[in-house]
């Protein structure tokens, strides 16, 4: 059954768990960011930090040292395949007047997740991330352009306040996806 996403409660969540995340979830940008410099451990840091949602949906409170932990880089083959599969997908489907692009970069994007939260296969969780979104597609697209209206807005009025505003919404967008994650792929079992 096809589940569907509210749009007041994607926002209620990500509000009041990124507040409640704020400092932990800055801090593992600013240690992933220390981390660029060191090839091979920032693989692993990279994929912990587009993986957050998913421990983010489970109300975990997330420990910025966690995002070291070598699980990450087990994931290394698939994530990398997952995400370049789903890159050439957009990419193709972009060059049909950039909309089906938007339309399918929604569609594929709990696949990282699913790749690393429930060990599925690059191509499996592609086509999961696409069905799991099915009929979601305008309620995740409007909560981040509702987040995104701001920043851009800031932009032209001054810079530095939209860099300040960026800072605030990391965590804040983090959550929106977990909330999105949790409540689309949630119960669904680890393969």
């Amino acid at each position: 059954m096809e589940k569907k996403l509210e749009f007041g409660e994607i926002l209620s969540y990500a509000f009041t768990n990124g507040l409640k995340n704020f400092l932990s979830l800055i801090a593992c940008y600013l240690l992933w960011m220390l981390t660029i410099w060191i090839p091979y451990l920032n693989v692993g840091t990279t994929i912990a930090m587009v993986t957050l949602p998913a421990a983010l949906s489970k109300g975990k409170m997330i420990n910025p040292l966690e995002i070291f932990d070598g699980k990450y880089r087990k994931f290394m083959g698939e994530y990398f395949l997952v995400v370049s599969l789903g890159m050439l997908i957009i990419f193709i489907a972009t060059l049909f007047m950039i909309i089906p692009g938007i339309v399918m970069g929604i569609a594929y994007c709990l696949a990282p997740l699913l790749v690393v939260d429930k060990g599925k296969g690059a191509t499996e969780a592609l086509k999961l991330s696409n069905k799991i979104t099915h009929g979601n597609k305008w309620t995740i697209f409007l909560v981040w352009i509702v987040l995104a209206i701001p920043y851009i807005i800031l932009g032209w009025i001054w810079t530095p306040l939209a860099i300040i505003y960026l800072i605030l919404l990391t965590p804040i967008s983090l959550c929106a996806m977990a909330s999105i994650y949790g409540q689309l792929a949630g119960d669904i079992e680890e393969g």
